[in-house]
């Protein structure tokens, strides 16, 4: 059996239950990342959007759509966020603070040209986007 784990918002209205394994862990540095989530990096769990399901209060999830690209999701009731879909990308960046049983691993920085806060860590830093992800996958210094 897959390996399950449940996150839930702020209020504990939302739930949300992923599966399997991640198909990747890490950080994002870009200003949108950093807006919405109110600080100064957004650690990032991504999985397939089969392994992603709101399994209670569905009807309390809003969506906000500042480009194509993300479909960010919180709760109408406390306003904790929960997850953005990267529809071109056909992954759900599930936020790693809402699954606390799940081991954050991260193995990547990415959009680090445009971070505020400098991690020396030894992990790669992406100038933006990994190349398979459609970015440049150019490394830039830690």
């Amino acid at each position: 059996m897959p390996e399950e784990h449940k996150g839930r918002c702020f209020c504990g209205a939302v739930e949300v239950t992923v599966t399997g394994a991640p198909a990747g862990m890490g950080y994002c540095h870009c200003a949108s990342c950093r807006s919405w989530s109110a600080g100064p990096v957004n650690a990032f769990t991504l999985w397939d959007p089969g392994n992603v399901e709101i399994t209670k209060g569905a009807e309390h999830v809003a969506t906000f759509n500042k480009t194509p690209n993300s479909d960010r999701k919180w709760c109408k009731k406390c306003g904790g966020h929960l997850m953005a879909g990267h529809p071109g990308l056909n992954l759900i960046d599930v936020f790693a603070a809402i699954i606390p049983s799940l081991k954050f691993e991260p193995g990547v920085h990415v959009n680090y040209s445009e971070t505020v806060l400098r991690m020396k860590d030894g992990l790669p830093k992406l100038k933006d986007f990994p190349a398979e992800l459609g970015g440049s996958g150019e490394a830039v210094p830690e």
